[in-house]
C-alpha cells in the first residue's frame, strides 16, 4: 500500500512540474514577443551635427543627408527599427544626449576620455587637421600651437583633446566647422583645427582658397555610433544592422557614394601609383643633378674663355664675342631646362590624382611609407618641393636670358612690365636667401616702410638685384656677430622708392669700389666669384631708369643703395 502511495505521489509531482514548466515557457515566449514588438514600435531618437559634411548635414532644400544619415536609415530598414533623426549644433546635440533626450549618436569619435562615458560601434575612421592661411606661421604638429589662438568646434573631440593637452593654447570655440574655416579665412585668429574630410569639403564648397591643411592633429580615430554605457542593448541592434550592411555590400556602396570610389584592386593601384611616382621623382632628381653639374662646368669653361678675350679686345669687340658665346650657352641650357619646366605640372597632377587612392588606402590601413617617408608627411611636402623645383628651373632660364641681355642688348625676350611693391619683392628675396643669411649672421635687421608707393618693372629681375645685394653682404661678413641691415623708404625729392643693404663686413677699398659693377671684375675669384652678379644687376637697374650706388669703408662695412623711380612708361622692358 505504501509503495502504491509513493508511486501516485511521484506521478503527481512529475505532472505538476510539467504544468509549471509549460506555464513559465508560455509566459517567457509572450514576454519576448512583447519586448520585440516594443523595440519595433518605440521611436529611437538619433542625434547628429547639422553642418558636418559629408558625414551629416542639412542640404540646401532642408533635407537631412550625408553618409551617417543614409547609413542610419539603412540600418533601421534591415532591423525594423522606428527611428527619428535630429540634427542640431554639436554642442546642443551633446547636451541632449547626456540628458537622455537623444538615444544614440550616429557620428562620434572614440577618444580615450569618451570611452569611459559611452559605448561605441564604429563604422569608419576620422582624423583632425590643422588648417592655416597662406601667411600663417609654419608648424609641423599640435604641440607648436602653444601661444596661438586656435579655432575649434565647441565640445568636439579636437576641443577635448587640446584641452587635455594642457598647452598654453587660446581656444576659440565656434558652433560649426564652417564657422571655424570662415573665421580663419577672414584673417581672424591664427589656426583652425577641424576634421580633415569636412575641412577639405567645406573649404572647396565655400571657395576659401587662402587656407589649407598643413598638419594632422592626430592619428586616425574610430568614428561611429555611440550610446551611454547602460544602453548596450540599443547599441547591439545598430552593431548587428551595421554587420548586415557590411556583409551585403550596402555599407560599401554608401561609403563610395559619399567619399569617392574604392576599387577592388586598391592595393595594386596604390603600389603602381607609388612606384611610378618614385621612379619619376628619381628621374627628375637625376636629370637636375646631372644638368646642374654640366651647367657649372659649361659656365666655368665659357667664363674663362670670355675673360681671356676681354683682356685682348676693345670693348665693342669683346661684347660682340661675348654675345655669340653666351647665346650658345643659353641654347644648350634652355633645352634641358624646358624639359624640366614642361614636366613639373605633369608630375604634380599625377601625384594629386594618386593622392585620392592613397588617402583611401590610408583610411583603411593607416599611415605607410613611400621612399622611406611617411605618406602623411609626403603628401604635404612633395607638392611644395615640386613647386620649389619648378620655380628654380624658371629662375635658371631667367638668369640665362639676363646673360644674353647683358651681352647683346635687345636680343633677350621682353620682360613683363607690371606694377610692383618693393616691400613684397624684398620679402620674397629674403625668403630665397634665408639659409645663406642664417649661415652668415645671427644679427639681421629688416626695416620696411609702411605703404610704399608702387612702381612699374619686371618683378623677377628686380628680385634678382636684391638677392645679389644681400648675398654680397653675407659674403663680406667675417663672423656671425656682424650685422646686416635692410631698409626700404620713399624718397619724395626724386619721387623714388629706395632699398639699402648695409653690412658690417670687411669693406671695399676706393680703387675696387670704382670697378664694382664692371663685367667680370671680382675680388673673390679663388672662391668661385665670376664678377657677373653686380654687373648684370647694374644693367637691370639701368633698364628700370634707376640707380645703384655703393659706399664703403675698409674694416667698417659697405652700404648698397638701390633707387627706382615711380613713373615709368607702361611698356615692355
Amino acid at each position: 500500500m505504501l509503495s502504491l502511495f509513493k508511486t501516485h505521489y511521484f506521478v503527481l509531482t512529475i505532472l505538476l512540474i510539467i504544468f509549471v514548466s509549460c506555464s513559465v515557457s508560455e509566459c517567457l515566449a509572450e514576454g519576448y514577443q512583447q519586448s520585440a514588438a516594443e523595440s519595433q514600435t518605440k521611436q529611437i531618437i538619433i542625434g547628429g551635427d547639422y553642418n558636418y559634411p559629408p558625414y551629416e548635414f542639412i542640404d540646401s532644400k532642408g533635407n537631412y543627408t550625408g553618409y551617417n544619415v543614409e547609413l542610419s536609415r539603412e540600418i533601421a530598414a534591415v532591423m525594423g527599427l522606428n527611428i527619428k533623426i535630429k540634427l542640431d549644433t554639436w554642442e546642443s546635440t551633446r547636451a541632449l544626449f547626456d540628458q537622455g533626450k537623444i538615444d544614440i549618436l550616429q557620428g562620434m569619435a572614440a577618444t580615450p576620455e569618451r570611452t569611459d562615458l559611452y559605448n561605441f560601434s564604429p563604422h569608419t575612421y576620422v582624423n583632425h587637421s590643422i588648417f592655416a592661411r597662406d601667411d600663417s606661421p609654419k608648424i609641423t604638429n599640435y604641440t607648436e600651437l602653444e601661444g596661438y589662438r586656435v579655432i575649434v568646434q565647441a565640445n568636439g573631440s579636437a576641443f577635448d583633446m587640446l584641452n587635455e593637452a594642457k598647452l598654453n593654447i587660446v581656444l576659440i570655440p565656434v558652433e560649426t566647422h564652417a564657422d571655424a574655416l570662415r573665421l580663419l579665412a577672414s584673417g581672424r585668429y591664427d589656426f583652425a583645427v577641424v576634421s580633415n574630410l569636412p575641412g577639405l569639403y567645406l573649404s572647396q564648397k565655400l571657395g576659401l582658397s587662402n587656407i589649407k591643411a598643413i598638419s594632422n592633429l592626430e592619428r586616425n580615430r574610430l568614428y561611429g555610433y555611440a550610446t551611454k554605457t547602460d544602453d548596450k542593448a540599443l547599441l547591439s541592434q545598430f552593431t548587428q544592422g551595421l554587420a548586415i550592411l557590411k556583409n551585403t555590400g550596402r555599407q560599401q556602396e554608401i561609403y563610395d557614394k559619399w567619399f569617392g570610389p574604392l576599387k577592388a584592386s586598391i592595393w595594386s593601384k596604390a603600389g603602381i601609383a607609388a612606384g611610378l611616382f618614385v621612379i619619376v621623382l628619381l628621374l627628375i632628381s637625376t636629370v637636375v643633378l646631372i644638368w646642374n653639374k654640366a651647367l657649372r662646368k659649361k659656365v666655368e669653361s665659357r667664363t674663362k674663355e670670355l675673360q681671356a678675350q676681354q683682356l685682348q679686345l676693345l670693348h665693342a669687340d669683346k661684347m660682340a664675342s661675348l654675345g655669340v658665346l653666351v647665346s650658345g650657352v643659353a641654347h644648350e641650357i634652355n633645352n634641358p631646362c624646358s624639359i624640366l619646366t614642361l614636366n613639373f605640372p605633369f608630375v604634380k597632377e599625377a601625384f594629386e590624382q594618386a593622392t585620392e587612392i592613397l588617402d583611401e588606402h590610408q583610411i583603411e590601413h593607416g599611415d605607410f611609407l613611400i621612399a622611406g617617408v611617411s605618406y602623411n608627411r609626403l603628401k604635404h611636402m612633395l607638392p611644395e618641393t615640386l613647386d620649389d623645383m619648378h620655380v628654380a628651373s624658371n629662375k635658371v632660364k631667367g638668369i640665362v636670358e639676363d646673360l644674353k641681355s647683358f651681352a647683346v642688348k635687345g636680343e633677350t625676350a621682353h620682360q613683363k612690365n607690371e606694377r610692383l611693391d618693393l616691400n613684397e619683392l624684398t620679402k620674397r628675396s629674403l625668403r630665397l636667401v634665408n639659409n645663406q643669411l642664417k649661415n652668415s649672421t645671427s644679427n639681421v635687421e629688416v626695416n620696411l616702410a609702411n605703404k610704399l608707393p608702387t612702381f612699374y618693372g619686371s618683378g623677377s629681375r628686380i628680385e634678382q638685384v636684391i638677392v645679389n645685394l644681400i648675398l654680397n653682404a653675407c659674403q663680406a661678413l667675417e663672423n656671425k656677430s656682424q650685422k646686416i641691415t635692410i631698409t626700404t623708404y620713399f624718397y619724395s625729392k626724386y619721387d623714388s622708392v629706395v632699398l639699402t643693404v648695409e653690412d658690417q663686413g670687411i669693406g671695399i677699398n676706393a680703387k675696387d669700389l670704382r670697378k664694382l659693377t664692371d663685367p667680370f671684375y671680382t675680388t673673390k675669384r679663388q672662391s668661385g666669384g665670376t664678377g657677373l652678379g653686380l654687373s648684370v644687376s647694374a644693367g637691370i637697374v639701368r633698364d628700370h631708369q634707376g640707380q645703384i650706388t655703393f659706399k664703403s669703408t675698409l674694416g667698417e662695412g659697405t652700404k648698397a643703395k638701390l633707387s627706382l623711380p615711380l613713373i615709368q612708361k607702361e611698356n615692355e622692358l
